[in-house]
């Protein structure tokens, strides 16, 4: 069973210059908050318990693009969507989102004025929280005993939230996405507190699956990059449902028909009748099936479909039997 965000309203702002956001005071979270794994779950909950006992606003700084992809010549794979971070920041308990335009302006701008211009003008912070190795400010200049010390001189509280540790390693977002670019799903779960997802709108496509037996709903996955790629078992939820419908997933690049730039989620729904067109589709990866690879013709590429839904069918605990007659059937 997937949980999914929820829909918790939280005002969102963009910009560094601004009137106050919180001027009762605020207890702010800063950093990257890729995923939203079980270590930035732990720091948005002592920030959110910490704003209520102060009577102040529970916020998060967050960046985007994300930092590592700003400053990244490759392109980098990322857990979330900025609409998936977003909706968690708000289950979190988070009130506003403070979500800075990563960008040359902001990079220039010293440790020091980042503290005066963004924690205290714009949240008139009272206590930040911040991972261990957190760095901030031109040429990461910023760290946490410079805000423990500016803290002391504006009258706020910097603080550092332990790691969150499982099978005595750290949870980090780099050891979730390789377990992900590894297929292992079983592992990555716990790392998040939740299965991992894909959401997105389904889009109009070439309906080659429709013609090769196979329809599928599509999210075009644009310019974002995600650890993984291949064939796998997955569940569906549709709208605000739960992830429980079997279906049999490709992400990728289709290598052997109209090979495309950006990846392409394409999903074949089993036993399903009707038009998804223009729904939200969330898809839970379960288990990877194999690599994506490039077949000799239409006719080899339909019989590994058909070996692939088997599979998934089976992993999901459906009778596998049933792809080849209702193959036959149609």
């Amino acid at each position: 069973m997937t949980e999914r965000y929820n829909r918790r309203m939280m005002k969102l702002s963009r910009d560094v210059a601004g009137p106050c956001l919180a001027p009762g005071g605020s207890v702010v979270a800063v950093g990257a908050f890729d995923g939203l794994h079980r270590g930035h779950q732990a720091l948005l909950s002592e920030v959110r318990q910490r704003a209520q006992a102060l009577g102040c606003t529970p916020i998060v700084v967050s960046f985007e693009p994300l930092p590592r992809a700003y400053f990244s010549k490759e392109p980098v794979p990322r857990l979330s969507s900025v609409r998936e971070k977003l909706l968690g920041f708000a289950a979190a308990g988070m009130e506003h989102t403070l979500l800075l335009r990563f960008n040359q302006a902001l990079t220039a701008m010293s440790a020091e004025d980042f503290v005066q211009r963004v924690l205290i003008d714009r949240l008139k912070v009272r206590e930040v929280w911040v991972g261990g190795d957190f760095r901030f400010g031109h040429k990461r200049a910023g760290d946490v005993a410079m805000l423990e010390r500016i803290g002391k001189e504006r009258g706020f509280v910097a603080h550092t939230m332990p790691a969150v540790l499982l099978d005595g390693e750290r949870v980090s977002a780099s050891r979730v996405r390789a377990l992900l670019a590894a297929g292992n799903f079983g592992a990555a779960t716990p790392l998040l507190g939740r299965p991992f997802v894909i959401e997105g709108k389904v889009e109009y496509g070439n309906r080659l699956g429709r013609e090769l037996g196979f329809p599928t709903a599509n999210i075009h996955l644009r310019d974002r990059v995600t650890p993984v790629h291949g064939i796998f078992a997955v569940r569906v939820g549709l709208g605000e449902g739960e992830c429980s419908w079997p279906a049999v997933a490709s992400l990728g690049t289709r290598p052997t028909v109209n090979e495309v730039a950006e990846p392409l989620l394409e999903v074949h729904l089993f036993d399903f009748e009707g038009d998804l067109y223009g729904q939200r589709m969330a898809v839970e990866l379960v288990a990877k099936l194999r690599d994506e690879m490039k077949f000799d013709g239409l006719d080899a590429l339909k019989e590994q479909m058909r070996h692939d839904a088997r599979s998934a069918r089976e992993i999901l605990g459906m009778n596998p039997a049933l792809i080849d007659a209702n193959q036959a059937a149609s």
